[in-house]
């Protein structure tokens, strides 16, 4: 047998999947728990969380800024929307959404205000008035004081549908000649002979009464030019939501699911498509040869538009109804039955394809999009997401798991880190959201929801729960061969500001004065002697695992021995 001596100073890749064990040119860990990839390449134990509040249910997370100051979490569950502010509960109003909606609930939020979105229900606006939130539904302006400002579009369950129009008794009947009505047609918006209506009775199948503010010619022939409200409760309502350019954009809609509707500029609750002016109201669908359904909408310098088939962008600057240039990049696809809120991350959109975490990059030459997979190292962790949010300060992405674990990517492209690890703690993790530079978590405990957020002056969880960090070497490789044998003299951890240690069972003894009142912690090399035999290629050559509230930061592992190819 040979002397070897194996030094890892980096561990910039994370925990990486078995297949790439053999690779030497990735800086990985068979397994990282509770522990994050940092400046430099070493890790350390992850922030614990501090206990905010207890939830009556398991809830939603989602951050809105009323003003400059004012950062609120939402948290959405059980019939109402509570809103914490610096921890502590300042509202609670009732929920017009069930548990089961919240899990495509879309929103955007522009200058104090949010705009939720639902197929299944009329669009509602969060506002801040005289000191109290309220919510809203939200309602397209009028032009003439009567023609509404909403979409119109003709479906196409209506082709050679014809209506025709007579007058009795001072009302307006709208005959249509096969079947249409409904009841659900009732105070719907309709577009025809340069007006809008309104259906104020309903008839039967065939016939409506409608009405119209101003004057009008009926026709003695049928109409077959007519168009129906783009969003209503026949047609459903809008899925997707952005502002992009000033303008209030949504995507797909129950009946028409690869619509896109821009309003005009600066004026969010008008969607008159006009003359075709600059400012004025845009409407496009997507064409290609599958069927899409749009779920999500991301304003970047383009505005990207991620469907269940692939991703689209409209990158014109300015945006105007003549100048639309849209194009479908990459043909990867999203999860229409979850909407997962596109995460700004350096100069990438971070989404949630149907199989993996993707970024939404241009190319070097700054003319294509790529749809980069940030979880190939680590597919094998990221199994399952059910919520997602961005840490900009932290750089951290965080990915809840069906599991209840949480998928965290330590990612500083300027360092080359792209680490990925797995956060557990004492119960269950629900959701995730990002308020100011702090980031909050739901969190299920013995039959019990509370929200909680990551602090660094934490070294446990919810004030009771103490969590294993834990991190395993890659089997080793020496001279670019896999190891037959393997017998393992001693391991040496460089370690900074740390106050435990165990590898491989065995625990490291610091001097007391590392252990007193304001000692920063032990910084040097640590080692661990006589370690024992490793018969094959596969076994893991190292664990460090600790459970105790001590700080620990890592910033190199060597391991000595005698090998065997």
């Amino acid at each position: 047998m040979s002397n070897f001596i194996k030094t890892q100073n980096s561990f910039a890749n994370g925990e990486v999947a078995p297949e790439f064990f053999a690779n030497d040119e990735i800086r990985g860990l068979a397994y990282l728990e509770n522990m994050d990839v940092v400046p430099g390449g070493g890790l350390a134990r992850r922030p614990g969380l501090e206990k905010i509040a207890t939830l009556n249910s398991n809830a939603k997370l989602i951050s809105f800024s009323a003003s400059e100051t004012k950062n609120y979490i939402l948290a959405l569950g059980n019939g109402y929307i509570k809103m914490f502010l610096n921890g502590t509960l300042a509202q609670s109003i009732a929920m017009p959404w069930s548990d089961v909606d919240l899990n495509i609930l879309q929103y955007a939020e522009r200058f104090g205000t949010m705009i939720f979105v639902h197929p299944d229900y009329i669009p509602q606006v969060l506002y801040w008035d005289t000191n109290r939130f309220k919510l809203r539904d939200f309602t397209f302006s009028t032009s003439d004081g009567y023609n509404a400002d909403i979409p119109f579009m003709r479906f196409e369950d209506t082709t050679g549908i014809t209506i025709s129009t007579t007058y009795s008794d001072n009302k307006v009947h709208f005959i249509t000649s096969e079947p249409f009505w409904t009841r659900q047609h009732l105070y719907g918006y309709f577009s025809l002979l340069g007006k809008t209506w309104t259906i104020s009775e309903y008839i039967s199948s065939t016939d409506v009464v409608a009405a119209c503010n101003g004057a009008y010619n009926l026709p003695t022939d049928p109409i077959s030019d007519w168009q129906e409200a783009a969003f209503s409760r026949t047609r459903g309502w809008p899925c997707s939501i952005t502002f992009h350019q000033d303008r209030l954009v949504f995507g797909g809609a129950k009946s028409w699911p690869a619509g896109i509707w821009m309003s005009c500029v600066g004026k969010h609750d008008c969607f008159n498509l006009g003359t075709g002016l600059d400012d004025e109201a845009i409407y496009l669908t997507l064409i290609s040869d599958k069927s899409q359904q749009i779920c999500a909408l991301a304003s970047s310098n383009s505005l990207q538009v991620l469907t269940s088939e692939g991703e689209w962008v409209i990158s014109n600057i300015p945006l105007t109804p003549s100048s639309v240039d849209i194009r479908m990049h990459t043909a990867i696809g999203s999860n229409p039955t979850r909407y997962f809120p596109p995460q700004k991350m350096e100069d990438a959109t971070i989404f949630v394809s149907n199989r993996d975490i993707r970024e939404l990059a241009l190319d070097d030459l700054g003319e294509k999009y790529n749809a980069n997979n940030l979880s190939l190292l680590a597919y094998h962790l990221v199994k399952s997401p059910c919520d997602i949010a961005y840490n900009k300060k932290e750089k951290r992405l965080y990915v809840v798991l069906e599991s209840g674990d949480m998928a965290v990517l330590n990612r500083d492209t300027g360092l080359g880190i792209l680490a990925w690890g797995r956060y557990t703690t004492t119960g269950l993790f629900k959701s995730v959201g990002i308020c100011g530079n702090e980031t909050y978590v739901v969190v299920a405990r013995n039959n019990n929801f509370t929200l909680e957020k990551f602090s660094e002056q934490c070294l446990s969880d919810s004030e009771t729960y103490t969590y294993t960090m834990c991190a395993t070497g890659m089997p080793i490789r020496v001279s670019g061969h896999n190891v037959h044998a393997l017998r393992i003299k001693k391991i040496t951890v460089g370690l900074l500001n740390s106050k435990t240690l165990n590898v491989n069972g065995q625990s490291f003894v610091f001097p007391n004065d590392v252990y007193e009142i304001g000692a920063s912690g032990y910084t040097g090399d640590a080692t661990v002697n006589l370690l024992g035999t490793k018969k094959d290629f596969s076994a893991l050559p190292w664990t460090i695992s600790c459970n105790d509230t001590m700080p620990l930061k890592i910033l190199s592992v060597t391991v000595y021995g005698r090998y065997q190819i």
